[in-house]
This record gives C-alpha cells, structure tokens and sequence, in this order.
C-alpha cells in the first residue's frame, strides 16, 4: 500500500471530503504512474479521482466498528515514532542567523 494514502475510518470527527479527495488522487497517481498527467490524459485524470473519492466516501461511511473513535493527533505521534525507528531521529536545524 502507497504509505502517501493515510487511514480514513473511524476517526472522531470523521474523515472530510478533502482528506478522502487527497486519498484519492494518491490512489489515481499510484495507479497510472502520474503525478501530474499531460493536458491530453487530464480530463480522465481528474474524472478517475473523482470517481475514487465518490467510492471511498461511500465505503467511509457505510463501515461499522465497535472500536472508539481515532485520535488524529494519536496517530501521528505514532506515525513519527515509526518514523524515528525506520529512518533515525531528524537531524538538528542550525540556528537561525537572521539579525533583528
């Protein structure tokens, strides 16, 4: 799975429309190689992620859980600490030189 597209269910509040668009168009860009397609493939382009947002949004709301609600900010801390034990901890910023 496209690590880009991030989990859309059962999030208190729920999942908006430009969350699951965003889904959408990382699933449309995955599946043809595009990451922004020629103004001759544009028209399908942006009709194929309409068409995937039109389903997720169905199945997003049509899902059913016992399972409490997600934390976004939950899943995020836990998205960085996954980070941090894949790639390492970040490196540290120089200061900034800019004078006041």
């Amino acid at each position: 799975m496209c690590r880009n597209i991030k989990l859309l269910f059962n999030f208190d509040p729920p999942a908006t429309d430009a969350e699951v668009r965003a889904a959408a168009l990382q699933f449309v860009r995955k599946v043809s190689g595009f990451t922004r397609p020629s103004q001759a493939n544009q028209a399908v382009f942006d009709q194929a992620v309409d068409d995937v947002a039109a389903t997720a949004r169905r199945l997003v709301d049509a899902l059913v859980t016992n399972a409490p609600g997600r934390s976004r900010e939950e899943e995020a801390r836990r998205a960085k600490e996954r980070a941090v034990k894949r790639y390492g901890a970040p490196a540290a910023r120089p200061a900034s030189t800019v004078d006041m």
